[in-house]
């Protein structure tokens, strides 16, 4: 199981595409709310973060997943525009295991996902 918590309609087709061609059973997160509680009830191989959405905090998401015992072990990939070098120190920063740029991302979905 992977969580994506991207709410862009071109990326999140693109991932269920993807997940679709591999196998991979995908659930979206769309509410800042609901990440962690979804991340803990389904104990995803991975999450995936569309880190320039700041509406959905996911820096902060990262943060909490990553302060609390029984998530702290999750791969977390966020993709994000090459040119926001902050909000790609403040993802590793706050525990993401992996940052991409978002063309980057797409190039290798394939692989993250299987």
């Amino acid at each position: 199981m992977v969580i994506a918590v991207v709410d862009d309609l071109l990326f999140s087709s693109k991932i269920r595409a993807v997940a679709t061609q591999t196998g991979t059973t995908i659930a979206f997160v769309r509410e800042r709310g609901a990440i962690v509680d979804a991340v803990r009830a389904n104990a995803p191989s991975l999450v995936i973060f569309d880190l320039d959405r700041d509406s959905l905090d996911p820096v902060g998401a990262i943060a909490e997943i990553r302060a609390s015992d029984d998530m702290r072990d999750v791969r977390i990939v966020g993709f994000v525009s090459h040119v926001r070098a902050d909000r790609i120190a403040a993802a590793r920063e706050a525990g993401a295991t992996q940052v991409l740029a978002r063309s980057a991302f797409v190039a290798t979905l394939n692989t993250l996902l299987t």
